[in-house]
């Protein structure tokens, strides 16, 4: 899946054009590599999203198309450094 529909669809950012701005500015990394919107996301991955500070970092547990608000967080991790 797309990064920044995996933003969208796990809630971790609001809207997917907000996603694709912040990829563009190079603002997510997955596994510490600079991300563009159309790079793909797997299961095990590790995002950082340096829009807030400190930056959030999330491991990816699954990867699905389409989910329920309520169920969204159980798509990520967040990971406490």
């Amino acid at each position: 899946m797309r990064l920044d529909k995996y933003l969208k669809v796990a809630r971790i950012i609001k809207r997917r054009t907000i996603a694709n701005e912040a990829c563009s500015k190079g603002l997510v990394r997955i596994n510490d590599r600079p991300a563009k919107a159309g790079s793909e996301v797997a299961a095990g991955d590790i995002l950082t999203i340096a829009i807030s500070q400190p930056p959030l970092k999330v491991e990816v547990l699954q990867v699905t198309e389409h989910v329920k608000k309520e169920e969204a967080d159980s798509l990520y991790r967040l990971i406490k450094e």
